[in-house]
């Protein structure tokens, strides 16, 4: 029987073009206009179809079509402009090194379930992901030294769409991950990177792909290998899928395979932090790595590398966060406890409230508070509500002295930022604004700005949003075969004139919403 092979096949850019390549394969082009309005110049209908991913744009652009590109001396020249902007960003010194070069470059490792980076890579859910996706590009920009870990997984989380009732449903679709601008590392021997993570009677393997973002890099652990059974392959298929034996086995591979991924890749992070409990396993795996090569126990340890760790809490409610069941936790970790220098009792008690109640499941943001040194929520509200809900880790402190902090949610300025906007911040604070965003002499210039120039672009911005979402509205009732003399209402609904206030509800109270609106009963509608 004839052995099978896998081939890729990569389409060669002309000789003029081939920095395209270089660029799209780093998203700092995503936070860029000049780099988005480049690839939106080459087919602005394809772009938008691609889902704005250059790498599968130019890997099915036709070729007749890049060598035309390739002739046009305005569109060269901009690739060219292009390139050096990157190459300029890579290269040039950053805030992390003026400030902290005393410090040196102790690597950061940044654990979370999701990473909510672009379109182009759907591997989030929502704010938890678009969290963590801001974070490495701020990271980035500021030149910390910190790499992002994560799954990369084959079909990421569920598509929403209305039924002909209107009923929410959901689809999940295959990423094509040959054409995401992602990249499987390879070792010394130019063999995909592995990695082997122990679950129960077997061993699951995972390979590592790697995101550049600016100037430092996301690592995804992907077990859709061959060597691995059909339902290991399944372990980074989706997020948040399944019950809780593929939970808990997703989080062994996150947290444990994830650190392991690390150390494999010769890299000893010096901090770890990680984005919510899914990746509280790291933790461990830490602790049973540090005991391997110094021969610690298990306290001394835990010591160690409770001092290196941080843990965002996220989930406002205990229930809303992971636990697992006594047997689960043993049919997975039984093997683990030795490693480690524990028992099962030991183990059990790392992640319960109440370390002694045998009745009790094993709590992931337990484990996260109990092996980290620093804690915080996402808003000064949100770190009070975490002090009372988890305050029972530390009985012995009042409530206002529980060791959890906070940080409120910060955003990548870049990212979120209109095209109107970021012209109107080059105008009043320079073209190189955005390289200088920690610089608050910089950000006294903001004073000087118009209050009619700020007036206008944001009435714009809303004439805009207003457009767009009744051209997306027409487009759903087209879908859903609304009659033509009924389409005409979503070209009138909202106004841009009117101060408009979603509230939060199902997408019946939303339809209401813009009923309401319809009527313009006064300037508010809701």
């Amino acid at each position: 029987m004839p052995g099978v092979h896998t081939f890729t096949v990569v389409p060669a850019l002309p000789k003029e073009l081939e920095d395209l390549d270089f660029i799209a394969r780093n998203i700092y082009w995503c936070w860029n206009l000049d780099f988005v309005n480049l690839f939106n110049r080459i087919d602005s209908q394809l772009w938008k179809a691609y889902s704005h991913n250059p790498i599968k744009l130019l890997e099915l652009f036709h070729s007749s079509a890049l060598d035309e590109l390739a002739q046009n001396r305005g569109f060269v020249s901009q690739v060219k402009r292009a390139r050096q902007k990157l190459d300029s960003y890579l290269n040039s010194s950053t805030w992390y090194e003026r400030n902290c070069a005393k410090s040196g470059k102790a690597a950061i490792a940044y654990f979370s379930a999701e990473f909510g980076l672009h379109e182009s890579l759907p591997f989030y859910s929502g704010g938890l992901g678009l969290l963590a996706g801001d974070h490495l590009k701020s990271a980035s920009d500021l030149g910390v030294p910190l790499v992002g870990v994560g799954l990369l997984y084959q079909k990421g989380y569920f598509r929403q769409y209305l039924n002909i009732d209107g009923w929410q449903q959901e689809v999940y679709s295959d990423n094509d991950i040959y054409t995401m601008p992602v990249e499987l590392v390879h070792d010394k021997s130019g063999q995909p990177f592995k990695i082997y993570v122990e679950c129960p009677s077997r061993q699951v393997a995972a390979q590592i792909w790697a995101v550049s973002i600016g100037r430092i890099k996301l690592y995804l652990l992907d077990t859709n290998l061959m060597e691995n059974s059909s339902q290991d392959r399944m372990i980074t298929a989706n997020l948040y899928g399944g019950d809780l034996e593929m939970r808990i086995v997703q989080e062994v591979m996150l947290g444990i395979g994830g650190f392991r991924a690390l150390t494999a890749m010769g890299i000893n992070p010096a901090v770890c932090h990680m984005n919510e409990g899914h990746a509280a396993f790291m933790a461990l795996e830490r602790i049973r790595f540090l005991r391997e090569q110094t021969g610690m126990t298990f306290e001394q340890a835990l010591e160690a590398t409770k001092s290196g760790n941080c843990f965002t809490i996220h989930t406002p409610v205990q229930a809303g966060n992971d636990e697992f069941p006594t047997e689960l936790i043993e049919k997975h970790f039984s093997h683990f406890y030795p490693s480690l220098g524990i028992d099962h009792q030991q183990f059990m008690s790392l992640g319960r409230l109440v370390p002694s109640d045998e009745k009790e499941t094993f709590k992931m943001p337990v484990l996260a508070l109990k092996l980290s040194t620093y804690r915080n929520g996402v808003s000064r509200l949100h770190g009070r509500v975490s002090r009372k809900i988890w305050s029972s880790i530390w009985p012995d402190l009042p409530e206002n002295e529980v060791p959890i902090t906070s940080i409120t949610n910060g955003v990548h300025i870049k990212s979120w930022l209109s095209e109107e906007m970021n012209s109107l911040y080059e105008r009043y604070l320079g073209v190189n604004w955005a390289d200088e965003i920690t610089d608050n002499l910089n950000w006294d210039a903001v004073s000087q700005i118009p209050d009619e120039e700020f007036w206008r672009i944001h009435q714009r911005s809303r004439e805009s949003l207003v457009a767009f979402t009744r051209a997306r509205l027409k487009a759903q009732m087209q879908r859903r075969g609304t009659y033509h003399t009924e389409l005409n209402w979503a070209e009138e609904v909202l106004d841009p004139q009117a101060l408009t206030i979603v509230l939060p509800g199902d997408l019946r109270l939303i339809k209401e919403e813009i009923y309401f609106s319809r009527s313009r009963q006064g300037l508010l509608s809701f």
